[in-house]
């Protein structure tokens, strides 16, 4: 274990649906290592199930104990996946296609090379798009979309209509602040690991793993918005945090130990780091 003012590296034995084949990223890189942990414990239950309560066999012996001596059972197989069309039907999720489409629809309007994404490149950052709630009646197929403009923090929604390409409705929210893209999140990290603030972090990688933290590819990572209404004691720093896009992440050496960055609260409308607790 090492210990830093800013984070400690904690050697512990994994949850079963983290660490087993960790990849670097948000949501998507946990999700996977999940489920496949589901699979294989499922797997397990099944064969000690069987082993234990087998049938009286026709030599006297246990039918459990006949299995156990008998060949392995085939490893399982994955269907493949249906092949994918370009629309949709109805209220089936939106596909690859219409996905890129509704997304290029959306910043059609003028004004959106102004706008800025969590980089400060030009364009809006993209948050999400959604099936969008059908009209009574209306069997159209719209599509909305979510944007942060971090030049005006300002959360953009906007509906198309994926049949006739048009922007229906269009938007715009401050304080208001969904959960995090993974884009934002890889960020936060970029952003924690440039500040004096990261330099814990970067010898608890390397009491962990020997290695130099250079990247944030060397890390999984995860987590989401900062609500500092949720806070016992907010420093001065993080007060317009829900006015400003914030971001508090959870880290961990890939297939290894936990590093504590919770204390690090990343606002990514000012591009600060800062230290909480």
């Amino acid at each position: 274990m090492a210990v830093t003012g800013t984070a400690v590296a904690v050697a512990i034995s994994l949850p079963s649906s983290a660490g087993a084949d960790d990849t670097p990223g948000g949501r998507a890189a946990a999700g996977v290592g999940a489920a496949g942990t589901a699979g294989s414990t499922g797997t397990a239950g099944s064969t000690g199930a069987s082993g234990t309560t087998g049938q009286q066999g026709t030599d006297g012996t246990q039918g459990g104990d006949a299995q156990a001596q008998g060949a392995a059972p085939a490893p399982a197989t994955v269907a493949p996946v249906p092949a994918e069309g370009e629309k949709g039907v109805g209220s089936d999720p939106l596909t690859d296609d219409e996905l890129a489409r509704a997304e290029a629809l959306a910043l059609t309007p003028p004004g959106a090379a102004a706008q800025q994404n969590v980089e400060g490149g030009r364009g809006p950052q993209h948050l999400g798009t959604d099936l969008a709630d059908p009209l009574p009646g209306d069997r159209t197929r719209r599509a909305e979309v979510r944007f942060y403009d971090y030049g005006r923090d300002e959360l953009i929604t906007r509906t198309v209509d994926l049949s006739t390409g048009k922007v229906e409705k269009s938007g715009s929210q401050r304080g208001v602040q969904p959960s995090a893209h993974p884009e934002e999140l890889r960020e936060a990290l970029e952003l924690i690991l440039a500040s004096p603030l990261g330099k814990g972090v970067k010898e608890d990688y390397e009491d962990a793993t020997g290695k130099k933290l250079t990247t944030t590819a060397q890390l999984w990572f995860n987590g989401d918005v900062y609500r500092p209404y949720r806070e016992a004691n907010v420093p001065a720093q993080l007060t317009r945090c829900g006015e400003h896009r914030c971001v508090r992440l959870v880290t961990k050496v890939l297939n290894g130990a936990w590093i504590d960055t919770r204390n690090l609260i990343v606002d990514l409308s000012a591009r600060t780091v800062t230290r909480v607790g």
